[in-house]
């Protein structure tokens, strides 16, 4: 069965990259059959960056915009799945420029009772300037130079998805769920606000409903541009409430996407 897949990328202040991440997006071997920009409170720049791509692409691209009061990732996101209208979501980072399979590969693995969790190649702050994801030799000269890691993602074996049980290296910067899955669980927690773990314990609540995980090691990937870390100030209270929705097998947040019309 082929699904339709909608892409959600999280975004705050860097349309530069955005811009890249969005470009990449358009050279796609299996275009999405919609974008949507999760955007934390950008200034104007990313809405014309967002604007322009529009008019560029074959599919619809939407704009899902919050004010800007400190880093608040799982309440845009719900924003965005509530207007993304395709049956598979894939999340991924405006800093993060996708494979050109990135979509053939999602929508390859998107099969009912799992999620997917996607790899990503590091590349380093002096390549990040100006890096595109070039040919294979390319990309392995930039490894050999120190430039980007994760080598071993570059061979291509995309039918090998092991299972991978836990909630390490969970991360939304390049993760695939069913949208029905997603809304069973009410979407991520908005009690989560400032840098840290949002995406873990959604992850966590699609374990209690009794998903399992997928992680392809060589396929699905996306380059993940150097960036200056976020405060890490919330981090402490955002681990409790990992650990207390772990504990309690929880599988519904109360604060999240249901109460958006």
């Amino acid at each position: 069965m082929t699904h339709s897949v909608s892409v959600i990328i999280t975004t705050y202040n860097s349309p530069n990259y955005l811009e890249r991440v969005l470009e990449g997006h358009l050279a796609q071997t299996v275009p999405p059959g919609e974008l949507l920009v999760a955007d934390d409170g950008s200034g104007p720049d990313t809405a014309r960056v967002v604007g322009a791509f529009a008019l560029e692409v074959p599919f619809p691209v939407r704009h899902v915009w919050q004010e800007d009061l400190g880093f608040r990732a799982a309440r845009i996101r719900n924003r965005a799945v509530a207007a993304a209208t395709g049956d598979y979501l894939v999340f991924t980072d405006g800093d993060c420029i996708p494979h050109p399979r990135f979509i053939e590969d999602h929508r390859r693995l998107a099969k009912p009772g799992w999620f997917v969790q996607g790899k990503r190649m590091l590349v380093n702050r002096a390549a990040s300037e100006r890096f595109v994801p070039h040919g294979t030799a390319g990309l392995l000269a930039l490894w050999r130079t120190g430039g980007l890691s994760g080598v071993h993602h570059l061979v291509r074996v995309p039918g090998f998805a092991p299972e991978k049980k836990g909630l390490k290296g969970i991360k939304t910067c390049n993760l695939g769920v069913f949208r029905s899955d997603l809304l069973a669980i009410n979407g991520f927690n908005e009690d989560f606000v400032g840098w840290g773990r949002e995406d873990s314990e959604m992850a966590a609540r699609l374990f209690a409903l009794g998903l399992r995980r997928k992680d392809p090691p060589f396929s699905a990937v996306v380059f993940h541009l150097w960036h200056g870390e976020n405060p890490r100030t919330s981090l402490p209270e955002n681990d409790r409430r990992l650990a207390e929705t772990v504990r309690s097998g929880v599988r519904r947040c109360k604060n999240g996407i249901e109460k958006i019309n």
